[in-house]
């Protein structure tokens, strides 16, 4: 049982217990006086009975029973296993009051999340997992749950409303900046809880209630908390952090019922809600009416306290507003805005598994948004009659997660690498973009697995986030066009994103979205008044929601405006630079089909070109070597069948969503040059002639990088200087070196001599020590043709011949063929001799008969 003290003066003597309680049945309070404390015996049950925290302080006053229970608390930490505090601090939560467990909750918080700058690691939860330590697994799980020991401690003291300072320092960036330029946040989740620093206190602060600051430290975790050193790779759906967020969800955003109340451990009902704080710092605020705002959020607080329908809804605006700040508010407009300029530098860079965790927040969200009734989710049904859980659920997207989730998603479309872990981005923006996904109602089973037409009950939906479906789709085309299609991961994010928006009845809501949107003003006089200005979400969401816009063209440049600002240039997703991007893209679609199928083909010719002595390593690398850009090598010929399959389905779906015609794709494809020549292995990459030679065009660049084509490159120096190939002896070359070098240089006159010879004596002395000049060989390089003529070589004899593997191999293998016929080495070796000699003579005579038909 805790209570125990982190010094033996602190214990009873007999069964080393707590001053509070003694496990003897004998209760701490039964001091006599003028007894030792630490004389180990018990003590005597002959003086009054007191309280046990009056009595702790009776007998050390220096000492006050939270930070002993505290200092108890943080030895048994390092001492106890796992499960045994786990159930200690079950017992404590459950005996001790909220007045002596105030000061051990800001540590527990912190030991279970880990401290704000990383440097303790707490539970660990998002390496922790199930299968891999199920008892720790289920353990924490049932301390944290929703309606576990560790809520019942927030609600606790959130009954007695004791506040809990929280540094501004590591809030998200533009909420930092912001309050440290005394200008009060947008978010409501801020309002009254800013604290100028006391004397001598390090800096800015929030006074936040418990349950506010478990869900602060439980969010940022997620960003502060690093996996440590080593640690193997945790699939992030199974680990307990994930878990737990999905449970807090369900529980405080429920698609079915409402929120269920507060735990409380006294029989007098629910916990009463904190009450407001009166602002501690004059603020400036984003918005044009921050003091009516800031009055309506005060209102709001005396309504809830009064309502208890109205308290479960702010736990669950909370708790939104937690994740929605610690998840997505890293970028603001501005900031958003400078990061369009090339030379901005890197800000906050999410990780795969941020990213994750978001997606799950988007797609609960879409879940409890669309849990309305039709009656409700109607806009007719915005009158007092509702309920707050039912005006929750219609403002919690548009009004917490739009703008923030958009500028998100903005920055991770500009800057994330361009390799296969996007796919976990591309999903969240496609989970967002798909709302009916979510929604409760199923749709009749569609015949000849067609496709199921988007409702047109989403049309205000599509229409007040169209940025979120052109705009993106527009950074989702500058990075397709600059992948590797030919990889199959690649190619699947292509075709998920082309199957999303052919979806039937999409594609025209989003045009008609922009219809609206170019809809001129002067058609409509009546709305010229109207100023298009940055939505301030200031206050609680349970102040007066603003009348619904019935205005469909207002409403989407509303939006458009919010998001990119009145002077923003919008490009339309069905105008003509959007559609020659997309003609861009079937291009080289096409072009990967034909690169993948070339590739397959080469793989095919190289395995079976092999020999059978290649296993030894005997077969000659590559020296010129083959791209290695993709991953159909890893994945063999399955690979090919689905990347041309995914980039099959996604040229159709593109087709369908942009009316692209065969005729304009044929068109496309003989203007461009896709078509390959023979079987697509040896065009170039695109190039212009210049000066000294060929330039690579920026086509060519993309061809040579994601491995379209490329050049023949060849080995073009010192044959002899050239590095040792796998399938050469080493130590054996290197002997074979040195003494053709002393060869030569011994007898360089006489075979120069023998070369400068007009008969056929030169003829076969020119064939054997003299190189092809470089001005036989094909130069690519511009470069080389100025070092051709100092890189002349006279007459040589080259011996590294005799250092392959192959060659050794050879003689062997023909000295045993001839021992088979009985014939010695010796007459092998001049047989041998004697066909070379033959070889070479017709040799000779063939490059001569070739050089005069060129003269």
């Amino acid at each position: 049982m805790y209570g125990e003290p982190s010094e033996p003066g602190l214990a009873c003597g007999k069964c080393h217990t707590s001053l509070t309680k003694c496990s003897q049945g004998l209760p701490a309070t039964d001091l006599a006086p003028g007894l030792d404390p630490v004389d180990g015996r018990h003590w005597s049950s002959k003086t009054a009975r007191l309280d046990p925290a009056q009595e702790a302080a009776m007998a050390f006053p220096h000492l006050q029973q939270p930070s002993f229970l505290l200092a108890s608390l943080k030895a048994d930490s390092i001492s106890k296993p796992f499960a045994q505090r786990c159930q200690d601090l079950v017992k404590v939560i459950e005996d001790f009051p909220a007045k002596e467990l105030h000061a051990i909750f800001p540590w527990l918080v912190e030991s279970i999340f880990g401290s704000l700058d990383g440097v303790l690691a707490g539970w660990n939860l998002r390496c922790l997992q199930g299968r891999v330590s199920p008892v720790e697994y289920s353990i924490a799980m049932e301390f944290l749950d929703p309606g576990g020991p560790m809520m019942k401690l927030v609600y606790k003291l959130q009954a007695e409303d004791y506040k809990f300072d929280f540094p501004v320092s590591y809030l998200p960036d533009p909420v930092k900046a912001s309050i440290q330029e005394r200008v009060l946040p947008d978010s409501p989740l801020y309002h009254n809880k800013v604290q100028l620093p006391a004397t001598g206190g390090l800096g800015l602060h929030l006074a936040l209630n418990p349950f506010e600051y478990y869900m602060f430290f439980f969010a940022l975790s997620l960003i502060t908390q690093k996996p440590p050193p080593g640690a193997l790779h945790v699939r992030t759906s199974d680990c307990a952090y994930f878990i737990l967020v999905d449970r807090y969800l369900a529980w405080f955003l429920p698609t079915e019922g409402s929120v269920l109340p507060p735990l409380s451990s006294s029989p007098g009902g629910p916990s009463p809600s904190p009450a407001p704080r009166t602002p501690a710092v004059p603020f400036a605020s984003y918005g044009l009416h921050h003091t009516s705002l800031l009055k309506r959020h005060i209102s709001h607080q005396t309504s809830v306290n009064a309502d208890p329908t109205s308290h479960e809804i702010w736990r669950s605006e909370t708790l939104l507003q937690v994740f929605v700040e610690m998840w997505l508010h890293h970028y603001s407009l501005e900031m958003y805005q400078k990061m369009q300029s090339p030379h901005a530098k890197e800000s906050f860079m999410p990780t795969e598994e941020h990213v994750l965790v978001v997606r799950l927040l988007l797609k609960h969200l879409h879940a409890f948004a669309n849990s309305l009734r039709p009656e409700q989710a109607s806009p007719s049904a915005h009158s007092h009659a509702a309920s707050p859980l039912e005006e929750f659920k219609r403002a919690a997207v548009p009004r917490f997660v739009q703008q923030k989730l958009y500028l998100f998603l903005q920055h991770c479309f500009g800057h994330w690498p361009l390799d296969a872990s996007f796919r976990a981005v591309l999903e969240m923006w496609l989970s967002y973009l798909q709302p009916w996904r979510y929604a409760p109602e199923k749709q009749a089973p569609s015949s000849d697995c067609q496709a199921r037409s988007v409702s047109e009950r989403w049309a205000p939906f599509v229409q007040e986030n169209l940025l979120v479906y052109t705009k993106l789709f527009l950074g989702f085309l500058s990075r397709a066009l600059r992948t590797d299609l030919v990889s199959p991961k690649n190619a699947l994010m292509v075709f998920r994103v082309a199957k999303v928006f052919a979806q039937p009845n999409l594609a025209e809501m989003i045009q008609r979205g922009e219809q609206l949107f170019l809809e001129p003003e002067l058609v409509m006089p009546h709305r010229q008044h109207r100023l298009f200005t940055v939505p301030t979400f200031t206050g609680s969401f349970l102040s007066s929601w603003p009348p619904a816009i019935t205005d469909a063209s207002f409403k989407v440049k509303s939006h458009v405006y919010s998001l990119e600002g009145q002077d923003c240039k919008y490009t339309p997703m069905f105008g003509p630079e959007i559609r020659a991007l997309v003609l861009r893209l079937a291009q080289l679609i096409t072009q990967a089909k034909q690169t993948a199928k070339s590739l397959s083909d080469q793989h095919g010719e190289s395995t079976a070109a092999r020999p059978f002595l290649s296993w030894l390593g005997f077969y000659p690398a590559d020296t010129n070597g083959s791209y290695p850009g993709n991953d159909l090598d890893e994945m063999g010929q399955d690979s090919v069948r689905k990347t041309d399959e995914y980039l099959e389905k996604a040229l159709e779906y593109l087709c369908q969503v942009f009316r692209l015609s065969e005729a304009q794709l044929a068109q496309l494809t003989l203007a461009l040059g896709t078509t390959q020549d023979e079987n697509g292995k040896k065009q170039l990459p695109d190039c212009i002639v210049g000066e000294d030679g060929l330039i690579l065009t920026p086509l060519g660049r993309y061809q040579i990088i994601n491995g379209l084509r490329r050049f023949d490159i060849e080995y073009q120096g010192d044959s002899e200087l050239q590095p040792i190939r796998s399938y050469e002896i080493a130590s054996l070359v290197r002997v074979l070196f040195r003494l053709s070098s002393a060869i030569n240089r011994r007898f360089a006159g006489q075979m120069a001599a023998l070369c400068s010879r007009a008969d056929f004596l030169g003829s076969f002395c020119r064939y054997h020590l003299l190189e092809p000049g470089l001005s036989d060989r094909r130069l690519l390089s511009p470069v080389g043709r100025g070092h051709a003529a100092s890189l002349a070589r006279g007459p040589r004899l080259s011996l590294r011949f005799l250092g392959s593997y192959r060659t050794l191999l050879a003689l062997l293998l023909a000295f045993f063929v001839a021992s088979l016929f009985c014939i010695g080495p010796l007459l092998c070796a001049l047989l041998l001799v004697l066909g070379y000699v033959l070889y070479a003579t017709a040799m000779t005579l063939l490059t001569d008969q070739g050089k005069l038909h060129q003269l």
